[in-house]
């Protein structure tokens, strides 16, 4: 006779914990008729993505709750949010914290402190942004030209002694310390030209020390390219750490259609033990200072015209330099070597010669974007399984990729060319690029992960800018939420700030 009445008894306590928690349990936001492509390389599932606070709470089939807020993905496919793991975004995030080009090709996280730079010191840097976010998240590495020079001053055009590599050393650990993914590099622009390799692998063994890896735009992407591709896989040996090539291109005529023996030399490499990655923008042209053309004249001298004829005939074209901006000469931007030297009435290499000295005598001021690389090449190494793309781009620079490389690779790369899958595509944007970079908890869509997400449209999402209007945001990108919060929708940014900075996790 008493059990009945403890049935019931039990069964009104189960109802009055289930109410409990509905009461108690914070309202959601649901995402709803998406083709969810969680990042993993695993095909498109048609499932409901809950997040709460700045976290996935659900994925799958499931009903959601009344208190919950509804999104309507109308059949677009919701992926997670774009890791661009070459970027220099981060210049002038401060005044333009809404970061409308990264966010509006996708991108919810930017890694910086790329080509041996980055915002020093780095605990300052990432306290600024702990204080005043932006639309981003922002992960960094320690820039070893930075340190050169902090230790060396102006008098780096030599070996670094023993002294002065301890103390970049010391400098590198501060950085570690504060959360920097490891070490980058720019050997072929100053001060870090000037280093021997085995201050490199010294530095490098810091960075490993810490369980971090190393980055470098290599010493060479063109004359002496295959010597740099083996300094950065001997680091990688000698150090015992990740190592990563950065912006990996064919820069030279002399090496198009060279991919396949490229590839093959990394695979030998990773064969052997070492870890090598390569990222890659998904452009012909790259972008530097035109003042940089006078370190490949010899001796640097800029009245060398076999340095002229070397530049113009086996690494670009009169047509392949165009300068966005000539600061010497304002009627000159936007045009090209071969233009300007029909105006100047001049041939092409006397025309380099003159615009170089005139140029690096105002202060190495002015752009270049230089067409380079053959578009075959790309997409070789571009298909490598790891190979993962970095925009190399900025929030307002004078190349197309600092607003469009995440869109057109998707666009041009993936749906129109057929590099790879849309799967895997959207893997290489993020959960490889996570892996590779030692960032947890983010760039796949899974319980428990930041919801840093993208919703997008596969069959529209393409690029906009170009090198004559480079600040034009693509489309096709729909809604970007960052942390939960919805940053970019409908082609506006929202206004919402909720990034953060992104440390290495401890080993």
């Amino acid at each position: 006779m008493i059990k009945k009445p403890l049935v019931i008894l039990a069964g009104i306590v189960l109802v009055l914990a289930a109410c409990s928690r509905e009461i108690q349990e914070p309202a959601g936001l649901v995402i709803i008729n998406a083709r969810v492509i969680d990042g993993t390389g695993t095909a498109s599932r048609r499932v409901n993505v809950r997040i709460v606070g700045d976290r996935i709470a659900t994925v799958g089939d499931f009903e959601p709750a009344a208190r919950d807020t509804l999104v309507d993905a109308n059949d677009l496919v919701l992926a997670p949010g774009f890791i661009d793991v070459h970027s220099h975004h981060d210049d002038g995030l401060s005044e333009m914290p809404d970061a409308l080009a990264a966010v509006s090709q996708g991108i919810t996280t930017i890694v910086a402190g790329q080509d041996g730079g980055q915002q020093y010191p780095l605990e300052e840097f990432f306290a600024s942004l702990e204080t005043s976010p932006s639309a981003v998240n922002v992960a960094s590495y320690a820039g070893h030209g930075i340190l050169r020079r902090a230790v060396m001053g102006e008098d780096y055009r030599r070996p670094a002694t023993p002294e002065e590599l301890a103390a970049m050393a010391d400098l590198l650990r501060t950085e570690m310390e504060a959360g920097a993914l490891g070490l980058s590099s720019g050997l072929e622009y100053d001060p870090g030209s000037f280093s021997a390799p085995e201050e490199l692998v010294d530095l490098a063994s810091v960075a490993a020390s810490y369980g971090g890896r190393y980055i470098s735009h290599i010493r060479s992407e063109d004359q002496f390219f295959w010597e740099a591709i083996d300094e950065v896989i001997n680091i990688g040996r000698e150090a015992r750490l990740p190592v990563q090539v950065s912006h990996i291109k064919l820069a030279m005529t002399r090496w198009w259609g060279q991919a396949d023996r490229l590839v093959a030399k990394l695979d030998e490499a990773r064969a052997s033990g070492i870890d090598i990655t390569a990222d890659i923008y998904p452009y012909q042209a790259w972008n530097s200072g035109f003042s940089w053309l006078a370190t490949l004249f010899p001796d640097r001298d800029l009245d060398r015209r076999d340095g002229a004829e070397y530049v113009l005939r086996d690494m670009l074209s009169p047509e392949g330099i165009l300068l966005p901006r000539y600061w010497p000469e304002s009627a000159y931007d936007g045009l090209t070597i071969a233009e300007i030297a029909r105006i100047r009435e001049s041939d092409p290499e006397t025309t380099l010669m003159d615009l170089l000295k005139a140029d690096i005598e105002m202060g190495s001021r002015s752009p270049m974007l230089g067409f380079a690389m053959d578009e075959p090449d790309i997409e070789s190494i571009m298909a490598w399984q790891h190979t993962v793309i970095g925009s190399d781009g900025e929030l307002a620079g004078p190349h197309p990729r600092g607003y469009g490389a995440f869109t057109r690779f998707l666009g041009h790369y993936v749906r129109d060319r057929n590099v790879v899958s849309l799967e895997e595509g959207v893997q290489k944007i993020t959960s490889l690029s996570a892996q590779q970079l030692g960032i947890v908890g983010r760039g796949s869509i899974q319980v428990g992960h930041f919801a840093d997400l993208v919703l997008f449209d596969p069959d529209t999402v393409a690029d906009l800018s170009t090198t004559e209007a480079p600040h034009v945001p693509s489309i096709g990108v729909e809604k970007v939420w960052v942390n939960g919060q919805l940053v970019f929708d409908g082609g506006q940014v929202t206004g919402s700030r909720p990034g953060t900075p992104i440390r290495r996790a401890s080993p």
